[in-house]
């Protein structure tokens, strides 16, 4: 478990601990910042498996298998079997999905309760559809479990594809269409459902939270204006207009953004030229899917085109993209045939390429040593690289890849699979590809484990002598020491000049823990004072902190992914 799914983890174990399940905290700072689903979910996997990594991780992967079902299920509803079935692997093979449900954020699971409600919505106008009053209570509560996961675009993009769907149908201009659809909706009980689902827990937090209500339109350092400021003003409002502080995202080009998506829904984007040759006319159940699929999928993604937007924020709209090209693929009219045709083609083009780079790539390091682990061969980009999901990949270098020998053999055999396949005119050839590239990308992230994750210093940590731990700069640098050195289960850490980020609102908190948070001088006193202390610190830090307290008082712990644990004193 890497740095950043730590501190997701940590806090649903704060929880269960603590018996909050209101207010997330993290080493006693309240962080207020998130919706609690994810946390419940992961709290609730606690208690049924145990504390564990691989328990902290059973929600993603779950939403992650509901949601490429849901889409065969809705793909074949809509168009038939065939297609439900090329749509649900779309779903499941393309590289964005995978990349990411490889850490801990809830898109998959919010990706799902908005297609269970574009799905509800749907079934509930079908005339054909005997129970309209349950899909439409189904999209209410589908609604009510989103807020609770990721804010209020949960609602907001569910209802407003829904409403451009009417307006686009006619279904808003005319009394008497409005009226069925009314009718089928009850919007009122809905608008219930989704009160009696969500409003609980964001109530409990304001209370819990005071200040109750504050309309400051501006975000600075050093103020607290409780829950609801910061949740609802500072997390959606001035986050959608680029204006929160602290400023610790970043956000994509728009033009990459939209440019992305071939490759986060790769190999299934080659189909993308098919997919605008379909039939959007709502004339039949096919028809309204796939129109209700382009007002979801363009409404969310022209959303972001105007906010601050990191890679993984699409992720909500696979599913209508999925269910397009399942459509394009699965029962296609002869009219598509040249352009699946041609989607093949430049599939197994693509491929041969991978297959030919990855081949280059294995010549230039085949005869590299790769001592230690691949921290040794990575580069330390500036922190702003970072505060993008993918910042990491630019840590690569050409003698990086010596690590990564074994997977990239199997990618290179998983392109060629590929380009063979295709080339024969098989689609199976997109998912075999993906499952072996895909194994291919696991081996390569244990290799990447020693990096991104902290685990071998917390289990140094663990044989050795306690003492205070101190973790130098921000808490989710070191937040996994935590998570896995048991031994400080409970206690507080001593966080060095680390008062920013996504703790440094909650530190201004009335009753937020002040003796936490030290500098360099409060760093100095207690380094060369008697008691045992430990330091986590990565590399280009070291050697600020022998400046503070002198080289000759640094006694190394244990060094690991360009990461140190220094004690104040000699121990065994």
């Amino acid at each position: 478990m890497d740095d950043v799914d730590a501190v997701q983890a940590q806090i649903a174990r704060n929880m269960l601990d603590s018996g909050d399940w209101v207010t997330a905290r993290l080493d006693g700072v309240v962080y207020l910042e998130k919706s609690p689903l994810k946390y419940w979910l992961i709290a609730l996997s606690y208690k049924i498996f145990g504390v564990h990594d691989w328990a902290a991780r059973v929600p993603v992967s779950l939403s992650a298998v509901i949601l490429c079902w849901l889409v065969f299920r809705m793909g074949a509803w809509a168009f038939s079997a065939r297609a439900g079935m090329y749509a649900g692997l779309a779903m499941a093979t393309c590289v964005g999905l995978f990349l990411f449900t490889r850490f801990q954020i809830p898109e998959a699971a919010l990706a799902t309760t908005i297609a269970l409600a574009m799905w509800s919505f749907l079934r509930a106008l079908d005339p054909e559809e005997p129970r309209p009053a349950l899909w439409a209570a189904t999209m209410a509560a589908a609604i009510g479990t989103g807020l609770l996961l990721k804010g209020l675009i949960a609602a907001v993009f569910p209802v407003a594809a829904a409403l451009l769907y009417l307006v686009i149908t006619r279904q808003i201009g005319s009394r008497l269409a409005l009226r069925d659809a009314w009718r089928r909706l009850h919007p009122f009980r809905g608008i219930l459902i989704v009160l009696a689902i969500a409003a609980p827990w964001h109530v409990l937090a304001t209370i819990r939270n005071p200040p109750y209500i504050d309309l400051t339109m501006h975000s600075e350092a050093g103020q607290y204006r409780g829950f609801f400021w910061f949740y609802f003003i500072n997390e959606h409002v001035l986050r959608f207009l680029n204006l929160r502080y602290p400023r610790d995202y970043n956000t994509v080009p728009r033009a990459y953004f939209w440019l992305f998506h071939l490759l986060w829904l790769f190999p299934w984007s080659v189909y993308f030229p098919a997919v605008f040759k379909l039939s959007y006319r709502p004339v039949d159940r096919a028809g309204r899917m796939r129109l209700l699929c382009l007002c979801w999928a363009g409404f969310l993604l022209t959303f972001f085109t105007f906010s601050s937007t990191q890679e993984y924020y699409s992720v909500p709209c696979y599913a209508a993209l999925a269910l397009l090209i399942g459509s394009a693929v699965g029962d296609p009219p002869e009219r598509l045939q040249p352009w699946l045709k041609g989607g093949r083609i430049a599939l197994a083009a693509i491929a041969s390429a991978c297959a030919l780079a990855v081949g280059w790539i294995l010549t230039q390091v085949w005869n590299i040593r790769a001592p230690g682990d691949i921290s040794r061969a990575l580069i330390q980009q500036p922190i702003e690289a970072y505060t993008l999901s993918l910042g990491h990949m630019g840590d690569l270098t050409l003698n990086s890849f010596a690590y990564l020998r074994a997977p990239l053999e199997l990618a290179g055999v998983a392109f060629l699979i590929g380009a063979v396949l295709t080339m024969r005119g098989s689609v199976a050839g997109s998912v075999v590809m993906m499952v072996l590239f895909v194994h291919a990308a696991r081996m390569a992230l244990v290799v990447f484990d020693p990096y991104l994750s902290s685990r071998p210093l917390a289990e140094a940590l663990n044989r050795a002598p306690r003492g205070a731990l101190i973790l130098d700069n921000p808490y989710w640098e070191f937040s996994s020491v935590v998570f896995y050195a048991e031994v400080y289960h409970g206690k507080r850490v001593l966080i060095l000049n680390g008062r920013v980020n996504n703790l440094e609102y909650g530190s201004y908190a009335p009753e937020a823990p002040r003796d936490i948070f030290i500098d360099d001088a409060d760093f100095r006193q207690r380094w060369l004072s008697p008691d045992l202390y430990y330091v986590c610190v990565e590399q280009p830090k070291v050697e600020h902190l022998r400046q503070l307290v002198g080289g000759g008082a640094m006694h190394t712990l244990i060094e690991s992914g360009g990461k140190f644990v220094f004690a104040n004193r000699l121990v065994e």
